[in-house]
């Protein structure tokens, strides 16, 4: 399916923006997890999902305002408006669209703890 999207479409959405990283930018500076990742559609952030630890996608958008994420897992590419609460469309964002193949889910390896399934949200 093919979208035509105006200027008041692409509200919160910058297609040329590029993750920030293989990973939830804020883990990783914590040495934290996380389950799934999420990439803001307007700067390309990348946070944890709201089943993480640490929720740093939402946090992300509390802190910034950029409303739509989309996912970051690899075969996924729905787009999210955090001011709606509502799955959104978006058109297709600059490469990568995923985090690295190798790198797991909850990940990055060797920082989830054995016991990571309690610790969902």
């Amino acid at each position: 399916m093919t979208y035509d999207f105006t200027v008041t479409a692409l509200r919160g959405i910058d297609p040329l923006a590029t993750p920030s990283g293989p990973g939830c930018a804020d883990c990783d500076p914590e040495h934290g997890w996380w389950f799934h990742l999420r990439r803001c559609a307007q700067c390309g952030h990348i946070g944890c999902c709201d089943s993480s630890p640490s929720q740093h996608a939402t946090a992300h958008f509390a802190e910034t305002g950029h409303p739509v994420i989309q996912s970051y897992e690899p075969g996924e590419d729905w787009f999210w408006d955090y001011e709606t609460a509502s799955e959104t469309e978006g058109p297709h964002l600059a490469a990568p669209t995923h985090h690295p193949l190798d790198q797991p889910a909850p990940g990055p390896r060797g920082h989830v703890p054995a016991n990571w399934q309690s610790l969902l949200h």
